[in-house]
Formats: structure tokens, sequence, C-alpha cells
């Protein structure tokens, strides 16, 4: 690697990826848009947003990665680097609270629903205002029993915090080959729970749409369950990086990242476990 530079900043030259992600922003969301009111083209252009998301993550993080090999991330850089990545998590957090605050609300605050036919829910506030049913989860759900995928998944999340920080020490200690047995082992148990979680929602005793618990619920697991994915693949690029020497027990921010990453995501499956599979399924019917 590169020595350090004199400075203790770096100055970016032009670069044309900023404008790409903006322009790959913009376009994903009116995809996201036009799909979601069913208008004409939509598949053109969601399309086009996620080829240049996925292009501008290529090139982008691999010229910063080339920046960090060339020496260019010095103390100072480092250190707003990971002002970045928490502000990047607390945004995160808030995404989650807003899933958790709707569960919470539709869990408290319940509507009164009554189902009079196969997956068919309607209203039971009266003229008067008066509500004959007031349940959560509504009458007829089957809830998924927390004690038995959601529990292993919850154990292999666990497991796979102590192994991402067992990598992390190896590294910081100089054992390379520490390194790459931990993040090996991380990977493969992300990759179990992501396969464990799919197998629970081909089998979940309700679909998505319908009722808020179910909406709710597959809102929040889910998108847990995408940022799964995306600290899996986090990883795995940490791990190619690995066996190319990239990392160094000074300056591997890189990794550091990945594993704040996957621990911000071990503490949301926590709070989804304990809120939407224990407590927000007490009492009613287990699958």
């Amino acid at each position: 690697m590169a020595g350090a530079k004199n400075h203790d900043y770096h100055i970016l030259a032009p670069d044309i990826w900023p404008f790409v992600g903006a322009f790959a922003a913009l376009t994903f969301t009116t995809g996201m848009v036009f799909f979601m009111h069913t208008m004409a083209g939509w598949e053109a252009i969601l399309g086009a947003g996620i080829a240049l998301l996925i292009a501008t993550f290529w090139g982008w993080f691999s010229k910063i990665v080339k920046e960090a090999q060339a020496g260019d991330h010095t103390p100072v850089v480092q250190l707003h680097m990971r002002y970045g990545m928490i502000l990047f998590i607390l945004s995160e957090v808030m995404f989650f609270v807003g899933w958790f605050w709707a569960f919470f609300d539709f869990a408290l605050f319940p509507a009164p629903l009554e189902m009079v036919a196969e997956g068919t829910w309607q209203n039971l506030i009266g003229q008067d205002g008066a509500a004959s049913l007031v349940q959560f989860p509504a009458d007829g759900i089957h809830v998924i029993d927390p004690f038995d995928l959601p529990l292993i998944n919850t154990l292999i999340l666990l497991c796979s915090g102590t192994t991402v920080t067992w990598a992390h020490h190896s590294l910081i200690n100089g054992d390379r080959e520490g390194l790459k047995l931990g993040l090996w082992a991380t990977i493969g148990l992300g990759v179990l729970f992501t396969a464990i979680q799919a197998y629970e929602y081909l089998h979940a005793p309700f679909g998505f749409g319908g009722v808020n618990y179910t909406s709710a619920f597959y809102m929040a697991t889910g998108f847990h369950g995408f940022h799964v994915i995306v600290g899996t693949i986090f990883l795995i690029v940490c791990l190619r990086r690995a066996y190319l020497g990239h990392f160094t027990p000074r300056q591997h921010f890189g990794f550091e990242a990945a594993a704040w990453y996957w621990h911000f995501v071990d503490v949301v499956w926590l709070f989804l476990f304990i809120s939407v599979y224990v407590w927000g399924g007490w009492g009613a019917e287990v699958h």
C-alpha cells in the first residue's frame, strides 16, 4: 500500500459518479411512482433506474477502494467517512422507526375488523360509532410461532455478530487467516438466515395484503431481510478485499463500516423478534 499523503485531507478530482448517482436516484424513484400508479412505461424507467444505481455502486465504490489503496484516506478523511457512516446508519434507524411506529399504532389502536369471506375483511364500526370487535391481530389470523423458525434466525444473527467481531479483532491483531474465517462464517450465517426467512415466507399462514397486521409484518420483516442481503453483499466484498490484502490493522474503514452495518441489522432483528413476533402475536392462534 502506498504511503499516506503529506496533507491531512484528500481533494477529490472532478468525477462523473455523483451526477450519475443523482440521476439514477431520480430515475429509480420516478419509475417507482409510475409503477405504483400503473402508468405506462414504468418497466423501462424503473429498469433504467436500477441499472444506473448498480453502475453507480460499482463505479463509485471501486474508485473509493482505489483511493484507499493509493493512501488518500488519511486519518482526517477516515474520521469524516466514519461520521458519514454513522449518519447513514442513523437514517436507517429512522427508516425502521417508521415501520415500528405503524406496527405499534395498529396494535395499540386496532381497527375493528371481521372476516366476512375467505381473505376478505370489513370494518365493524356502526352508525353510532361503536365497534363490535377490536382485536389485533384480527380474529381469524393465524400468526407464526415466534419460538420456531424466528427463534432459530435470532440465534443465527446473534452468532453472526460474534463471528464478524472475531474477524474484526483478527484484523486488528494482524491475523489475516482469522479475518478470512470470520468473514466466511458471517457470510454463511447471513445466507442461512435469508434462506430460512424465505422458507418462512413461503409457508406463512397469511399473505401480504388485506389486513394491517399482515402488511405491517411483511414490510418490517421484509425490509430487514433486504438489509441482511445488502449486508451479506457488503461482507462478500470485504472478503474479496481481504484475499487481495487490502486491509491493514491501521486502515480498514471498508470492513469497519460493514461490521457496523451488520451489528445494526442484528439489533433491528432483536427488536423485530420481540415486538412483532412475540408481543405482536401474543394471544393469537399460532399456525
